[in-house]
């Protein structure tokens, strides 16, 4: 695996980009997890092996269970809807409360917001 990286780093210094090992993250998937390789090396720098990360607003574990998904948008969507119990408690309308319902938690949920929503 370690030629794969050194030739990942050639070609992208090649083409004027610069890998920063730092920032680069590694994740065993499968059975490789039982007996893992030696650490990679980029530019001098070990890549740091995690279980889980966050990759374009997803969370994946190296499992590939649901588990850091669910929770993390369960806690998102619990303290928005804190919000929108504040709103009610302070007097706001019912379509502001579903104004906010739609701009705010649906998106998190990931749930099509309906055009045709009457109040």
């Amino acid at each position: 695996m370690q030629s794969f990286v050194d030739e990942l780093v050639s070609q992208s210094s090649q083409t004027g980009m610069i890998v920063n090992g730092k920032k680069t993250k590694e994740m065993l998937i499968g059975s490789v997890i039982k007996n893992p390789p030696v650490p990679l090396l980029l530019n001098n720098t070990t890549v740091d092996r995690v279980s889980t990360f966050k990759l374009l607003g997803v969370h994946i574990s190296n499992d590939l269970k649901w588990t850091e998904r669910i929770d993390a948008v369960s806690s998102k969507t619990a303290s928005r809807l804190y919000f929108l119990r504040q709103l009610k408690c302070a007097g706001a309308t019912t379509s502001d409360l579903v104004c906010f319902y739609c701009t705010v938690i649906c998106p998190i949920l990931n749930m099509p917001i309906q055009s045709g929503i009457q109040v």
